[in-house]
């Protein structure tokens, strides 16, 4: 009776499949071609750093590096090649990870000095069959301290027949001293669409039916990782036995379906709160994941956000996913956004660290739900000069900012002519008239220091076109004086005189401006329309008064003492309120 034959057991795809040369590697064409030319013209650095996130292929190359520097060919004379043959025995045995001349070190578990000398002991010696000896050594940034600095000079001095290949996720832990003896490759993230493709070409080979979406969704949850990838199609295979679809993908994995995800964002930024909370709790009790649910709403709010700015963002997206994101951009404003946004993160960090995730992720998006029905200040300024309440703004309906967002003050400001701080046109001759205006003048000639002890350190006396009589303080410089009517006659075109007296004049002007800035603040305080703002917006507090069209500089807003402010009647009208900062 013929004996049974014996089953081999069964390989993960992620060693069944991984790639035993350049051809074959996935998403990293930029260091493929790198290598390919070095070995290509023997420009062979002594030690390489492979860096990157797991799972993209950091050891992978290593091994095939060691085999292009050591396959011999098919008939035992080749040199170092791009493209090993994958038949000699250097390079079966190297597959194999049973080669004497390739050492593989594990960085994570053999971390001290000893495990480092060890090695540094068996540099010198030549390789026993190979061309090169080399050594791979992964997670290398867990090796301590000393186990580097014995590395140093070995690592820069190594014998023509070894090579150092290091493999890290935690770049940023490596010495400095180290990195510059190694040549250095960045292994990036595999793209989500390479990913996708790779997925459907190991499926047709395992004879597994998976839908196109299903693929989508493992390659989005791999994060650019091949080898996560391919541990959850493998999960994916044996949930579906053979055949997966994209229902099975989002059960196993804990996704709530995009569709969902969708109609989820829009009910929130319509402060929709009823719907939304019934919405999340059906999820949730399909499977899906709070976490996840609040991972996949800020994808959501970042894909939409570039919509909004760059439209072609949509081309890779289904017809139907499309023109929904599309319409949502429309109607968003990116006011709107951006705080959906920043609330969506911090409901995560909560969701994250919170004892029932539910239940965080359910306040997150009632608290959203609320910012998104509150109207943004400009538009609350201007039902308030109206004389209406201002109502809630429904996000969804709101039209789109004006050259992406951000009415208000800032906006008005920025669409106002610039007035010149000495009211004078810029061609013409300057004639100051005031003690401000001649400190306006030394502003706008950039003078600062000049200017600092004008505003600080002079109390002015007498001021007329032509003479400027002031008492100095013992801070402001003793030539003050001269360079005064030096300056002012080349500017001016005429004869200054400046002279210093000890009559006690008037305030600094920073103490007038102080004085006239209580002032302000005092009629804005006293202001309806202010009061009504501070009362719409809980918190908001008033920060700086100026009044509309004020140049912001060191001398604006000041008033010769004695004068009557302008409008010093009852305080503007709404046209005229000073403007605040709140």
């Amino acid at each position: 009776m013929p004996e049974a034959k014996e089953q081999l057991p069964y390989r993960v795809l992620a060693r069944k499949y991984r790639p035993v040369d350049f051809t074959t590697l996935v998403g990293q064409e930029a260091m493929v071609r790198t290598l390919r030319n070095a070995i290509a013209t023997g420009r062979i650095a002594h030690a390489f750093m492979l860096t990157g996130v797991r799972g993209v292929g950091k050891t992978t190359t290593a091994r095939i590096i060691a085999r292009a520097l050591n396959c011999t060919g098919k008939d035992g004379k080749g040199g170092a090649t791009v493209d090993p043959c994958g038949v000699c025995d250097n390079c079966k045995a190297i597959t194999e990870d049973r080669h004497v001349d390739v050492i593989e070190m594990d960085a994570a578990s053999r971390t001290g000095i000893d495990d480092v000398r060890e090695l540094i002991e068996g540099v010198r010696y030549r390789p026993v069959s190979a061309r090169y000896k080399v050594y791979i050594i992964d997670e290398v940034h867990m090796l301590s301290e000393k186990a580097f600095n014995a590395l140093l000079k070995t690592l820069e001095e190594p014998p023509p027949h070894v090579k150092f290949l290091f493999a890290t996720t935690e770049i940023r832990k490596v010495p400095v001293t180290v990195l510059s003896r190694c040549q250095r490759f960045d292994l990036k993230r595999v793209p989500q669409q390479a990913l996708t493709d790779h997925f459907g070409k190991i499926a047709v080979a395992e004879k597994v039916e998976i839908s196109p979406e299903a693929l989508t969704l493992l390659a989005r949850a791999a994060d650019g990782s091949v080898r996560d990838g391919l541990s959850m199609l493998d999960q994916a295979i044996a949930h579906g036995g053979g055949v997966v679809d994209a229902a099975q993908v989002r059960d196993m994995l804990g996704l709530a379906d995009r569709s969902r995800v969708l109609e989820l964002f829009e009910k929130t930024m319509r402060g929709d709160a009823p719907a939304v909370v019934a919405a999340l709790a059906e999820m949730h009790d399909s499977g899906a994941d709070p976490v996840v649910i609040l991972q996949d709403l800020l994808e959501l709010t970042h894909w939409v956000t570039r919509l909004k700015v760059a439209p072609d963002a949509a081309a890779a997206s289904a017809d139907s996913e499309r023109a929904q994101g599309l319409a949502m951009a429309g109607k968003l404003s990116m006011a709107s956004l951006t705080r959906a946004w920043t609330l969506l993160m911090k409901g995560l960090q909560e969701t994250l660290s919170a004892p029932s995730p539910l239940r965080a992720a359910e306040m997150a998006l009632i608290r959203l739900c609320y910012a998104a029905d509150l109207p943004s200040p400009s538009d609350a300024i201007k039902a308030l000069q109206n004389g209406a309440a201002p109502g809630p703004a429904a996000a969804v309906a709101a039209p789109a900012p004006r050259g992406g967002g951000g009415g208000g003050a800032a906006a008005r400001l920025a669409t106002q002519p610039v007035v010149a701080a000495t009211g004078q046109p810029a061609a013409a001759t300057p004639n100051p008239k005031s003690f401000t205006e001649i400190v306006a003048l030394f502003e706008a000639r950039r003078e600062a220091r000049l200017v600092h002890h004008l505003m600080h350190h002079v109390h002015e006396v007498r001021c007329e076109p032509g003479l400027i009589e002031f008492r100095p303080e013992p801070k402001a410089p003793p030539d003050l004086a001269p360079r005064l009517s030096e300056l002012l006659g080349q500017w001016t075109g005429r004869r200054w005189i400046a002279t210093v007296s000890s009559a006690a004049g008037k305030p600094t002007l920073n103490e007038q401006k102080a004085a006239k800035g209580d002032e302000l603040r005092n009629q804005a305080e006293n202001n309806p329309l202010v009061q009504a703002i501070l009362k719409t917006f809980p918190g908001a507090r008033l920060d700086a008064v100026r009044r509309k069209g004020e140049q912001t500089s060191l001398v604006a807003g000041l008033v010769e003492a004695g004068d009557e402010p302008p409008d010093s009647e009852e305080y503007p009208a709404d046209d005229d309120v000073p403007e605040s900062e709140y």
